[in-house]
C-alpha cells in the first residue's frame, strides 16, 4: 500500500531543502563583512553592493521564472536553481576582485527565484489538509540554514584563529572568508542530485494536458478514490481562469477588479515582510552584534543565537500555522515584530559612547593611538556622533578596521535589553510572516496564474529585500542604529493596518475555496 503522507513529506523536504541552501548561501556573507572590507577596501555602499548583489540577481531570474516554470516545469527550473548556487559558491570563493565577487554572488542570486518555485511546487503537490506544515518547510530549511551559516562561520573563524598546523596549512588564517563562502559547495551539490528523485508537479502536467501522468503523480499522495476529484479541480482552476499561457495575459488577470482583495495582500505583505529588516539583521548580524561593544569574537558567538532562535520558532509556527490560522499568526506577528524593534530602538537610543585614559592606553593594535587623546572623556550621545569623530580623528580607514575595538571600549548600553529585543525580533518574524507569507502565496492565487502571480510578488519582496541589504551599512553610517530600526518598526506599522483590514482566514480551503472568499462583493 502506498504510503501518501510519507511521500508527500518526502517531496516536500527535498524541495525545501532549497530553502536551507538559500540560507546558507545568504547568511555565510555575515561573517565575511570585515574581511572582504578591509581586503577590497570597501565603502559603505560597496559593501552593501557585495551582500546585497543575490537579492539584485534575483530581480531578474525572477522575471523569467514563470516562463521556465511553464515551458520547462517546476522540477527542471528547480535543478537549474541548484546548479546555479553551486556555481555562485564556487565562484565566490575564488573571487580575485571585488568586482568579480559581485559577479559570483549576482549568480547565486539567480538561484534564490528558488524560494518561490520551492512554494508553488509543494503547494500544487500537497493535499489541502497538510498543505500549511509542507509549505512552512520552506522557512524551517531557511532559518536552519541560516543557523549552519552562522555555526559554520564562528567555526571557521576559532581554526583560523588557532595554533593547529592542519588550518594554517589549508590557509584559513590567510583566506578566512573564501573558507565561509566555500563551505556551501557541499549543500548545493546534495540538493542538485535529490532533486532528481522527485516527481514532476501534477498541476504543471494537468497544464500541460499531460492528465494520466498528473493522476499517477497524484496516487503519490493521496488515495485512489481522490484523484479523480483533484483532477477536476485543477482542470476547473485553469478553465477559470484565462485562456492561453501567455505570461502578459496571466499579468493582467492579476491587476483585474476580480483579484483586488488578493492583490492588496499579496502586495503588502510581500513589502511588510521584508521592510521589518530582517535581512538587514540576519546578514549583518555579527556587525550589528558589534554595536553592543561585545567584539568581534562575542560578535559572531552571539550571532549563533539568532538562528537557535530561528529555528525554535519557526518549528512553532510549522506546528501551529493549521491551528491558530494566517491571519491570526500574521496580524499578531506584526504588532509583536513592532514591539521588538521599538525594544531595540530605545536601547540604541539611550547608549551613549566614551573613551578614558586606561581605554585608549589598551588600545595597542591601532597604529598612533594617540591620535585618540583628543577624545578623552568626550561624551558622545549617538552611534553616530562616536563614528564621525573617530573618522575625523583617526581617517575612515582606520576607523572602519578598528570599529569593533573602539565600539566596545568606548561604548554604555543596556546590551541584554537590545539582545533580548533582537532575539524576540527574529522569534516573532520566523513565527509569523516569515513562513505564513510563502502559506499565502501557494493558497491565494490560481492554478490559471500562480506560474507567473507568485514569482511576481516574491519580485516585489525579493526588491524589498534588496533594497534594506544595499542601504543597511549607509543608513547604520548616516542615520545611526536606533533611527534605521524605528524606520524599519514605522513601515511595518503601516503594513499590519492594510492587513488588518484585508487579509481573511484561509486554512483547511481549498485553492478553490481560497479564491471565493477573496472575491470581492458585488
Amino acid at each position: 500500500m502506498v504510503n501518501h503522507k510519507k511521500n508527500a513529506f518526502t517531496y516536500a523536504t527535498v524541495v525545501a531543502m532549497g530553502g536551507f541552501v538559500f540560507g546558507i548561501d545568504a547568511a555565510l556573507i555575515s561573517g565575511t563583512v570585515k574581511f572582504i572590507t578591509q581586503e577590497f577596501a570597501l565603502t559603505d555602499l560597496q559593501l552593501g553592493t557585495v551582500v546585497g548583489a543575490p537579492a539584485f540577481g534575483v530581480l531578474f531570474a525572477l522575471l523569467l521564472v514563470g516562463y521556465a516554470c511553464n515551458t520547462f516545469g517546476r522540477k527542471k527550473a528547480l535543478q537549474i536553481s541548484a546548479a546555479l548556487y553551486l556555481i555562485s559558491a564556487i565562484f565566490s570563493c575564488l573571487a580575485p576582485t571585488y568586482e568579480t565577487l559581485i559577479a559570483a554572488r549576482f549568480l547565486g542570486g539567480l538561484a534564490f527565484s528558488s524560494i518561490s518555485m520551492a512554494s508553488m511546487y509543494i503547494g500544487e503537490i500537497a493535499p489541502p489538509r497538510w498543505r500549511g506544515k509542507l509549505v512552512s518547510m520552506i522557512q524551517i530549511n531557511i532559518v536552519v540554514g541560516l543557523s549552519a551559516a552562522y555555526f559554520l562561520n564562528y567555526l571557521i573563524l576559532n581554526l583560523a584563529n588557532s595554533d593547529l598546523v592542519w588550518t594554517k596549512a589549508l590557509g584559513m588564517d590567510v583566506y578566512t572568508w573564501r573558507w565561509m563562502l566555500g563551505s556551501e559547495v557541499f549543500f548545493a551539490i546534495l540538493w542538485l542530485i535529490l532533486l532528481f528523485f522527485i516527481p514532476k508537479s501534477p498541476a504543471w502536467l494537468v497544464f500541460m494536458d499531460r492528465i494520466e501522468e498528473a493522476k499517477n503523480t497524484l496516487r503519490r499522495v493521496i488515495p485512489e478514490s481522490e484523484v479523480s476529484a483533484q483532477i477536476l479541480e485543477m482542470r476547473k482552476g485553469l478553465s477559470q481562469g484565462t485562456e492561453g499561457h501567455s505570461i502578459m495575459v496571466q499579468l493582467k488577470e492579476i491587476f483585474s477588479r476580480p483579484m483586488r482583495i488578493t492583490l492588496i495582500i499579496a502586495i503588502t505583505i510581500a513589502i511588510a515582510q521584508q521592510a521589518t529588516g530582517i535581512n538587514a539583521i540576519l546578514f549583518y548580524a555579527p556587525t550589528i552584534f558589534e554595536q553592543l561593544g561585545l567584539g568581534t569574537d562575542a560578535a559572531f558567538a552571539q550571532a549563533i543565537w539568532i538562528g537557535l532562535v530561528s529555528v525554535v520558532f519557526t518549528v512553532l509556527g510549522l506546528l501551529l500555522v493549521d491551528k491558530i490560522g494566517r491571519r491570526p499568526m500574521i496580524i499578531g506577528g506584526m504588532l509583536w515584530i513592532i514591539i521588538s524593534l521599538c525594544i531595540c530602538f530605545y536601547g540604541f537610543k539611550t547608549a551613549s559612547y566614551s573613551l578614558n585614559n586606561e581605554a585608549i592606553s589598551e588600545m595597542v593594535d591601532i597604529p598612533d593611538s594617540e591620535r585618540l587623546n583628543a577624545l578623552i572623556n568626550v561624551p558622545f550621545e549617538s552611534d553616530i556622533d562616536f563614528k564621525q569623530a573617530l573618522n575625523k580623528t583617526l581617517g575612515e580607514e582606520d576607523a572602519r578596521k578598528h570599529s569593533s575595538l573602539l565600539l566596545q571600549k568606548a561604548v554604555k548600553i543596556n546590551a541584554l535589553l537590545i539582545l533580548i529585543g533582537i532575539l524576540s525580533f527574529i522569534g516573532a518574524f520566523q513565527f509569523s510572516v516569515g513562513p505564513v507569507m510563502w502559506v499565502l502565496f501557494s493558497e491565494i492565487f490560481s492554478i490559471s496564474i500562480r506560474s507567473v502571480a507568485i514569482p511576481f510578488f516574491t519580485l516585489i519582496t525579493s526588491a524589498t529585500s534588496y533594497l534594506v541589504q544595499q542601504f543597511f551599512p549607509w543608513q547604520l553610517a548616516t542615520m545611526g542604529i536606533s533611527a534605521t530600526l524605528l524606520f524599519y518598526a514605522s513601515t511595518v506599522a503601516v503594513g499590519l493596518v492594510i492587513l488588518f483590514v484585508y487579509l481573511k482566514e484561509t486554512k483547511n480551503m481549498t485553492i478553490e475555496e481560497v479564491q471565493l472568499a477573496l472575491a470581492p462583493k458585488r
